[in-house]
């Protein structure tokens, strides 16, 4: 009979938040496509916007966290990438770009490297 350690429930807890951030991701990457096939100043886009903000927000939130186990320079480097990504979608938002191309090819990338 195999016995669970508490090893093998934090693997199972990274790996299932990790792929949650994946489908968080992929949902706000979907959003992002069909926001910018409708035009930036669509309902398609406030939505898409205000949520791929909510994720960025809350993965930032995580990455700043002393616990995370990620290498402190990987987790800087996250959350400049998640400012940008929040100044970008803020342009949008402000009418001062109409392109989600960026956030949408940024934001693929870090889901991708997501393991």
């Amino acid at each position: 009979m195999y016995q669970f350690s508490y090893a093998d429930i934090q693997t199972d807890s990274v790996a299932d938040a990790r792929d949650r951030e994946r489908q968080l991701l992929g949902r706000s990457i979907d959003m992002l496509i069909k926001a910018s096939e409708a035009g930036a100043n669509s309902n398609e886009a406030i939505a898409a916007l205000n949520f791929t903000n909510r994720v960025w927000t809350s993965l930032m939130d995580d990455l700043g966290n002393p616990e995370n186990a990620l290498p402190k320079e990987l987790r800087a480097n996250l959350i400049s990438i998640g400012l940008w990504l929040l100044r970008e979608s803020e342009d949008i938002r402000q009418g001062r770009s109409e392109s989600f191309e960026g956030l949408i090819e940024v934001s693929q990338i870090i889901r991708d490297g997501i393991q």
